[in-house]
């Protein structure tokens, strides 16, 4: 039997998730990339995961081939440093289709109506909206976000983030141009310290040198502002399908 992703601490997911035996369940195909449900397991333990091998990438335009996977773990990275744990436990790892993704699997709240949630305005979503910025997350939509019983939400679907050029683009505008609080303010100045130290050193070894640049960049600007960021004239605001 599968353990529940909130059974698991982070540190023993992550272990399972690097050292665990990968059995393909099926595929989503909902997903525009080659995105594998499966069953992971080692001394014992199983639970659920997705897999994305970078060999299952589709090209972009505007994002070099073969790096959306290590965005995936980038953001989960932060998600980390934030403390907020936006981001399921993520490791970069071999699978059966080669190197890939590797992300533990949430089971939501079926109950939840996303929509309704995506306007609610509820703290998670407001520290959501944050670390989207910080990340540059260019497609927040209404299907990545998971709520749990106990009323945290994940975020799901990071591989086109960290972009150099500004590509927010989420449904998660509610607050757009509102001051941030003093909860994000203190988590914002404590990631500016981290992105010189050991973040920006393990950011390094999965993104562009300049992305990481930008990401310290985006962090100075929204710690300069106070405020959440409001949208980019350039770039459409809201995903399509926004679900």
């Amino acid at each position: 039997m599968s353990e529940p992703a909130r059974v698991l601490d982070v540190d023993d997911a992550l272990q399972l998730l690097r050292d665990g035996k990968i059995d393909v369940e099926g595929r989503l195909v909902e997903a525009s990339n080659a995105t594998l449900y499966c069953t992971i397991s080692c001394d014992g333990v199983t639970a659920a995961c997705v897999y994305k091998p970078i060999a299952g990438e589709r090209p972009l335009w505007d994002f070099p081939d073969g790096t959306l996977a290590a965005r995936e773990v980038a953001a989960f990275v932060v998600s980390v440093a934030t403390g907020w744990d936006v981001v399921p436990p993520t490791v970069m790892r071999d699978g059966p289709y080669g190197v890939g993704m590797c992300q533990l699997w949430i089971d939501a709240d079926p109950t939840v109506d996303l929509g309704m949630l995506a306007r609610s305005g509820v703290e998670p979503l407001r520290r959501m909206a944050v670390f989207d910025a910080v990340v540059n997350n260019a497609d927040r939509k209404g299907g990545h976000l998971l709520p749990m019983p106990d009323g945290h939400v994940y975020g799901v679907d990071h591989g086109v983030c960290f972009s150099i050029e500004d590509k927010l683009r989420t449904l998660l505008w509610s607050w757009q141009g509102k001051r941030l609080t003093e909860e994000a303010i203190a988590v914002l100045r404590r990631l500016r310290f981290d992105l010189d130290g050991s973040l920006g050193a393990t950011l390094t070894d999965l993104l562009d040198p300049d992305e990481v640049w930008a990401t310290r960049a985006r962090v100075d600007r929204l710690l300069a502002t106070g405020r959440h960021p409001m949208p980019h004239g350039d770039w459409p605001p809201v995903p399509w399908p926004p679900f």
